[in-house]
């Protein structure tokens, strides 16, 4: 009680406490495009305008070079703008742990997934985990039609974002 007391007194930690209570959970983007040409004029111009700051960065006085930079600059803004305006987004956020620890629970491995160490059936969990995971409203049925219809890379992109989000780490051990 008494080391609770002191600990409820201390300020430090109380601020602290309040910032972790807080956090949210860990949210991975999937975005999808289709259309090359974007991809291919925001890489271009994110090459340019990388080019044009490394030009004007070691020239610090050349008034061309800084007009270059902000041209590119601008390049790169509109073609991204574009890349954005054709591409989907997909957001996951982390579940809970003890929402995710009940979702593999309830995909058990076959015993042939259990004999070569799976602790769960991605078959079945799959398509829960990307529609629970979901920000965007992924339905199970959605996401079970993208994991058969999909590439097999563009599928495993797809459950690897919804996996991933689940174990994202936003800590730093860091030096004291």
């Amino acid at each position: 009680i008494r080391a609770a007391a002191a600990v409820a007194a201390d300020a430090h930690w109380a601020g602290t406490r309040e910032k972790l209570l807080a956090r949210t959970r860990p949210v991975l983007t999937l975005t999808i495009c289709d259309d090359e040409e974007a991809k291919r004029a925001a890489n271009v111009a994110r090459y340019a305008e990388q080019q044009a700051k490394l030009a004007a960065d070691s020239n610090p006085e050349d008034e061309a070079a800084r007009a270059t930079h902000r041209a590119a600059a601008q390049e790169l803004a509109d073609a991204q703008a574009a890349l954005d305006a054709v591409s989907i987004p997909l957001r996951f956020q982390a579940l809970d742990r003890k929402t995710y620890k009940a979702l593999l629970a309830a995909h058990p491995p076959t015993e042939e997934q259990a004999e070569e160490g799976y602790d769960f059936n991605l078959d079945s969990l799959a398509p829960v985990l990307i529609a629970a995971a979901s920000l965007d409203g992924i339905t199970e049925d959605d996401a079970q039609t993208f994991l058969d219809d999909w590439s097999k890379a563009e599928a495993e992109a797809l459950l690897n974002t919804a996996f991933g989000v689940q174990r994202e780490e936003r800590m730093d051990l860091g030096k004291g």
